[in-house]
């Protein structure tokens, strides 16, 4: 199937979110190449400066939003394949925003690399500047999958948390990956040497049309810098020793992920906040917001009945 975009140009032509321009034509392409035309309400496609990146952001409205979903992604992902979740959050009459994140998507910056975590973080205050701009409805809810999770953790754990913020989500949240220490081990051995490994495509979702469409995804980075990986070396300890936390978050994993360590991780979130509520789910791999979809059902069950 041809990728009807070019994502080099799409990147050039975008725009501040609150300049409100007409979605262009290569914009339309984007979003009907990911689905995003098919969700029927009112949305922006622009950008924000944060960190030295241009980074790309997207918002969507149902006629009367009650609330705001505010999302961040996990790593080598991007706004387009979050369809989903979008659509569940505007059946539930959230307004949505999100970003892609540095070396991601639609943003500038190398692919699938960051210096430090903090630079997630001004990201993060960037998405939330925008939603002051746009006047996005209270509360704000924050949902991340995976890195997307660590990045909203970061902010609960370490930042200030802001009255307007709502419930959080946290989905296969990452604290370590699985097999940290030989990671760890591998990127000490591999850092005076190489700059980046080739990126392997796992079987990280049951929904197997998913996985075969990232295959020809335009926008997924090809390898894995180790200079991502020592960044995360240097926030898993000061995560790990972070203070708790009073928040009571909605914590969902899969019992077959192979990407997190999860058992560890739900050890430290548990220790971190004031009785999270957990749903595991057995079966379910780690790209939640892409798994197959009784899975899916499952846990959007699990979340409207508690933010109805």
């Amino acid at each position: 199937m041809p990728v009807p975009f070019q994502p080099d140009q799409l990147r050039a032509i975008l725009r501040p979110l609150a300049a409100a321009a007409p979605l262009t034509p290569e914009q339309h392409a984007y979003q009907a190449f990911y689905g995003l035309d098919r969700l029927g309400v009112q949305s922006r496609l622009g950008c924000f400066q944060a960190a030295g990146y241009k980074v790309a952001v997207q918002a969507w409205w149902p006629e009367q939003p009650v609330a705001t979903l505010i999302f961040q992604h996990g790593y080598y992902d991007h706004m387009g394949l979050y369809r989903h979740l979008i659509d569940w959050a505007l059946r539930m009459n959230f307004a949505v925003l999100a970003c892609d994140l540095p070396g991601h998507g639609l943003s500038s910056g190398a692919r699938a690399d960051i210096g430090e975590f903090a630079d997630y973080q001004a990201v993060l205050q960037g998405v939330f500047a925008q939603a002051e701009a746009l006047d996005l409805p209270q509360p704000w809810h924050l949902c991340g999958q995976s890195a997307g999770g660590a990045i909203v953790l970061d902010h609960l754990l370490l930042g200030e948390v802001s009255a307007k913020v709502g419930q959080i989500i946290l989905l296969a949240p990452l604290v370590r990956p699985r097999a940290w220490g030989w990671s760890k081990f591998s990127y000490r051995m591999l850092k005076p040497f190489v700059s980046s490994i080739p990126r392997r495509f796992n079987a990280n979702s049951n929904d197997e049309e998913f996985l075969q469409f990232i295959q020809r995804d335009p926008l997924q980075p090809l390898s894995l810098p180790t200079a991502w990986v020592g960044a995360l070396s240097r926030w898993v300890p000061r995560i790990e020793a972070a203070p708790r936390s009073a928040r009571s978050p909605l914590i969902i994993q899969g019992d077959d992920d192979m990407t997190v360590d999860w058992r560890h991780n739900l050890e430290v979130l548990q220790d971190k906040f004031s009785a999270p509520q957990l749903l595991m789910l057995p079966q379910a791999r780690h790209h939640l917001v892409n798994e197959a979809a009784e899975f899916r059902g499952r846990y959007f069950d699990f979340l409207s009945e508690r933010l109805g």
